[in-house]
């Protein structure tokens, strides 16, 4: 989890742009705790620096900006370490999302390619947000008996009506055209103009740059099952959204149903009472706080060994979760994950501003 960070996260300028490449192109530029200092380090130089006027991430290699975080490592620390390298990981993983969201200058991320987990923490945060016809994003994080983090419940809490919770609850990609209707991007271009707008930006202001390579993107597949996800997902219970997807008739909300089904029961209802709750919290950093103490709580349960096990280590993709259904997981088991850390907690929330400055989005 501490390799070297120099040699994974490549940072150069080009003109008025300070450009940042994640580059562990074989493991899609999974994050490493290095690789968030070091990013973090990055935009700490830039900062101050007049000469760079805009920051730009990407991800090397032709498959996506970033799969998430280093679950391999998570897997190791929790089944045979006492997890203190994974909590200090997400401690500054989740200080650099939520510094990227109120970050100075514009930021712009290029979510060409696969987007999953913590790369939707150092992108969906930013300022500009870019999509292309390649991108897919998720967090598909209860498929491994883990909950949404990296500020995920935040973004999917806003999402129109319940697909936030449509997406979060199943772990569904999504493409440009939905990632925009959700919230989670902002501009859409092709991804053979990706190298015209980089060069653009060099030179050229923000806006003035997008406004010669945006394109509108095809249609997405949400905007249409938006009735059935907005009827079903409403529901108070993981049970009863399972039973109304079933009963709605669509074929699409019975195959989502079959989906819930396989996911972490514990991870599902978890899930479920953040999103609610972020709802209700609002800013981000007071949502990154309950992420930090859900995950902290995850780190120590059963299922998230064993779902990196299923889906990455063993790859049977037949995780045994514990308890099995959604029916053993009690209200207590559920409220545990949301107990305060005391002197562990995050912290971001007191005393924080999280208005957004002059690196807000360019819509």
């Amino acid at each position: 989890m501490n390799g070297g960070g120099s040699d994974q996260v490549l940072a150069h300028t080009e003109g008025r742009t300070g450009r940042v490449v994640l580059n562990r192109p074989g493991a899609i530029n999974a994050l490493t705790h290095a690789m968030v200092r070091r990013l973090d380090a990055v935009l700490t130089v830039w900062e101050s620096d007049p000469a760079v006027e805009v920051v730009v991430l990407t991800g090397a290699g032709e498959r996506g900006l970033c799969a998430g975080g280093d679950i391999r490592a998570i897997h190791g620390d929790a089944r045979d370490g006492d997890g203190s390298a994974t909590a200090a990981f997400w401690r500054d993983e989740y200080r650099l999302n939520a510094r990227i969201a109120r970050y100075p200058k514009p930021y712009v991320a290029v979510m060409d390619g696969i987007v999953m987990g913590g790369g939707v923490g150092v992108s969906a945060h930013g300022g500009v947000r870019i999509v292309t016809e390649r991108s897919r994003v998720a967090m598909p994080e209860t498929g491994i008996g883990f909950v949404p983090d990296v500020g995920g419940t935040h973004l999917l809490a806003l999402a129109p009506g319940e697909l936030g919770t449509h997406l979060a609850l199943t772990g569904a990609a999504v493409g440009a055209a939905d990632a925009l209707l959700c919230g989670l991007a902002d501009h859409h271009v092709p991804s053979a103009s990706l190298g015209p707008l980089l060069d653009d930006l060099a030179g050229a202001p923000v806006p003035a740059a997008l406004a010669r390579h945006t394109q509108a993107p095809l249609p997405g597949v949400l905007a249409r099952r938006r009735p059935w996800i907005d009827a079903c997902y409403a529901a108070d219970t993981v049970e009863e959204i399972v039973r109304r997807l079933r009963a709605h008739g669509d074929p699409e909300a019975g195959a989502a149903a079959e989906t819930l089904l396989t996911r972490s029961p514990t991870a599902l209802k978890v899930t479920l009472a953040a999103l609610r709750r972020a709802r209700r919290l609002g800013s981000l950093e007071p949502v990154l706080d309950q992420e930090y103490r859900v995950s902290l709580a995850a780190l120590a349960m059963p299922d998230l060994i064993e779902g990196i096990r299923a889906q990455v280590i063993d790859k049977d993709r037949t995780p045994r979760w514990s308890p099995s259904t959604l029916e053993e997981v009690a209200e207590a088991d559920v409220e545990r994950f949301f107990r305060p850390l005391g002197p562990r907690e995050l912290g971001l929330a007191p005393g924080t501003d999280t208005a957004p400055r002059n690196g807000a989005r360019t819509g």
